[in-house]
């Protein structure tokens, strides 16, 4: 059984998202506070974790940023603050999806269903390694390593190099790593891409501000030059 935590002040959120997904076969755990939440998530392990931004105490950011230290668990923000730059400073802080309030509980379970679609390793036949100089990606097991150990990538940042590195080479445009990441309702969220390719680069380029592997194309989207081209 998928576990979620929710963590959310409002006392009516907690209980129409506990109501709605217990009846959807999801063991759920409540927090109203940032240090509940991170409580919680340290004991029971969730599978998922939907937070709101605006908590009393520890605020939604720093939890975000807590789980982030020591966990790659896919996490949902629930908030009322729609501002470009709220989204941005909470995928940049290590979410993996923003929906504001008031939603739709058919899209929150959509975007849930996305997020840990996205953690669950594929089944079937062995997947190539990916080596550059500077790190190798796994694709079977879903991990990067270099010299120094495993680097630590969340969830969607998996995702999108692990869409890159299967396209090596070629052009993968903006609307297309959109669709495959997030899903087919999204296209036009180019800062998404912003924010989590600077994040990739800065665990995997041996220079960040000049990537030699993780390429933009300007206008068009990103590309994974692999070391023998």
């Amino acid at each position: 059984m998928t576990r979620v935590l929710v963590v959310d002040d409002e006392p009516q959120i907690r209980r129409a998202l506990s109501t709605n997904l217990r009846a959807r076969g999801f063991e759920i755990d409540l927090a109203e506070t940032g240090e509940q939440a991170l409580e919680l998530a340290a004991r029971h392990r969730p599978d998922l974790v939907v937070v709101d931004l605006g908590l009393p105490g520890i605020d939604g950011v720093e939890v975000v940023r807590g789980l982030r230290g020591w966990s790659n668990v896919p996490i949902v923000v629930l908030s009322v603050r729609d501002a470009e730059a709220d989204k941005v400073l909470a995928l940049d802080a290590g979410a993996d999806d923003y929906v504001t309030k008031p939603f739709g509980m058919d899209e929150l379970l959509a975007r849930m269903r996305a997020a840990l679609r996205r953690a669950v390793p594929p089944d079937g036949a062995e997947e190539p390694v990916v080596e550059t100089p500077d790190f190798r990606v796994d694709l079977a097991a879903k991990r990067v390593t270099t010299t120094a150990g495993e680097v630590r990538l969340t969830p969607t940042e998996w995702h999108l190099v692990e869409v890159l590195v299967r396209h090596a080479g070629k052009l993968v445009s903006q609307r297309q790593l959109l669709q495959e990441v997030w899903g087919p309702a999204y296209g036009r969220e180019s800062n998404y891409l912003r924010v989590y390719l600077a994040q990739i680069r800065r665990k995997l380029e041996p220079d960040p501000a000049n990537p030699r592997y993780f390429l933009t194309e300007p206008g068009m989207g990103y590309r994974f030059v692999p070391p023998d081209t």
